[in-house]
């Protein structure tokens, strides 16, 4: 067993300590209590919206330079740490070692990415319609943003949202899930060792009612969401009312498609990574794989195989392949789903069993589902969990159509040797980003991030489009 922290808010730079009612356990072995945590609420998010108000004129007006420099900082430092807090994400989240430790990497170099990009923002210079004047505009930071992260990327995600709030003079206040904070802390806590002001990222732990807390407040002038499709919609309704900006990340039921041409090894391998790695948990993962006929059968059994042969264990060890659910209850919504799949006539290929491991862990059998129909429940609702279903379909616009066929569409995937049929997929698919010969899940940290359909609203996440939710546009005419 690991040493079990003790976790406090982060309010105005400093930590704020109180009663520690909640915990954080490692879902490899629940008996390792990774963390005791406060449980936040309207007090506290009032507390930390004043201190990131206060903080946000000196930020604001701060050189770019200042701003660049912490953030460059910070993203050294967590490179330098990445196995130490890839190791505290892996205890925590449940993601293997590796998973782990590449995510914390990942967070690094998205704060030095926006390192950058806060030297980077510009605005233009436009001709006039009147003679003698001239016109000029100006990206502007707005105020306080609040940030509302998932369990699931529980130090990238929050490393992305925080970025370019911070990167652009805007001032912060975060709830990172709740079974991941110690997570999200280790990256306040090297915000902070490299320099960041104090009040510019504020934490509170707690419940839901942090999250409606900083939605409602007044003094917040956007959030940032990611999270289930349900909650994001009472998200964006309550900030609405009050005319705050608004981004939500919300999930995906993303399609793989196999052509008949497709190489099987390389199409194999595509669908194990997008389904199973980070046991499926990633709002990108492939829970759909719609397969033409003509190889759907080769492709099952050899998935097939793959799937039983993943390794599944604890987190940390350096052999497993993938790790436990992050929680009983989404250990239970796979299972559930599986079992709906078997009453809707899928036929169970490989998994769908309960697990007996050595230690007490919300651990799923990788689960590979055949003879499933468009409509199944188990094709239209997300699973978030290591369990994949196949669709058999005749040709290419059968595909296509069942791809589409869904209310999300975040990432969509084709496999095949056809140039005539990847360019059309890129154009008609009805997804914020399309693969051709790469795994549904696994994105670039320093290109635009978002889907369509139910899966997102507002402008994109990440990259050069963070600008456009994080600052606003002024146009400024003047006269010789």
């Amino acid at each position: 067993m690991s040493d079990t922290l003790e976790l406090s808010h982060w309010i105005g730079g400093e930590k704020v300590d109180s009663d520690r009612p909640g915990e954080s356990l490692n879902p490899s072995d629940t008996r390792d209590v990774v963390a005791r945590t406060p449980r936040g609420g309207a007090a506290e998010v009032a507390q930390a919206v004043a201190a990131a108000s206060a903080a946000f004129t000196d930020w604001s007006e701060a050189s770019p330079e200042v701003r660049s420099d912490v953030l460059d900082r910070a993203g050294t430092l967590l490179l330098e740490r990445r196995e130490t807090i890839g190791r505290l994400l892996s205890r925590e989240e449940g993601k293997t070692l590796a998973e782990g430790i590449g995510e914390t990497a990942r967070a690094g170099r998205v704060l030095k990415f926006f390192a950058g990009e806060a030297l980077r923002l510009h605005g233009q210079n436009l001709a006039s319609t009147r003679p003698g004047v001239e016109i000029q505009t100006y990206r502007q930071p707005i105020g306080v943003f609040g940030l509302i992260t998932p369990w699931n990327f529980p130090i990238a995600i929050p490393a992305w949202k925080i970025a370019p709030a911070i990167a652009f003079g805007n001032t912060v206040v975060i709830k990172a899930a709740g079974p991941t904070p110690a997570t999200a802390e280790a990256l306040i806590a090297i915000l902070h060792e490299a320099g960041l002001p104090a009040g510019v990222v504020n934490m509170v732990i707690g419940d839901g009612d942090v999250g409606r807390a900083i939605v409602a407040h007044k003094d917040v002038v956007g959030i940032s969401f990611t999270g289930s499709q349900a909650v994001g919609a009472g998200v964006g309704e309550n900030a609405m009312k009050r005319q705050a900006r608004v981004q939500l990340e919300m999930g995906g039921k993303n399609p793989l498609i196999v052509l008949d041409d497709a190489d099987l090894d390389r199409a194999v391998a595509i669908a194990l990574d997008g389904s199973f790695f980070a046991t499926g948990q990633r709002c990108t993962a492939s829970s759909r794989l719609i397969v033409q006929d003509g190889i759907h059968d080769r492709f099952v059994a050899a998935l097939a195989e793959k799937v039983k042969g993943l390794r599944v264990g604890d987190a940390l060890d350096p052999n497993t392949q993938m790790g436990p659910a992050i929680s009983e209850a989404q250990r239970e919504q796979a299972y559930r789903y599986i079992d709906i799949a078997r009453e809707d006539g899928g036929r169970v290929v490989t998994g769908g069993e309960r697990l007996n491991m050595d230690k007490p862990g919300w651990y799923v059998q990788p689960t590979l589902i055949a003879d499933t129909s468009a409509g199944s429940r188990i094709n239209n609702e997300e699973v978030f969990g290591p369990v994949a279903s196949t669709i058999r379909v005749k040709d290419y616009e059968e595909a296509l159509a069942v791809a589409n066929g869904v209310e999300f569409g975040l990432s969509a995937g084709i496999v095949t040797q056809s140039l005539k049929y990847a360019r059309d997929f890129q154009r008609r698919a009805r997804a914020g980003m399309t693969m051709v010969n790469l795994p549904t899940a696994g994105v670039d940290y320093h290109v635009p991030f978002g889907g369509t359909k139910g899966s997102s609203y507002g402008p994109r996440e990440q990259g050069f489009a963070a600008a456009d939710f994080y600052t606003q546009i002024k146009t400024s005419y003047s006269a010789s």
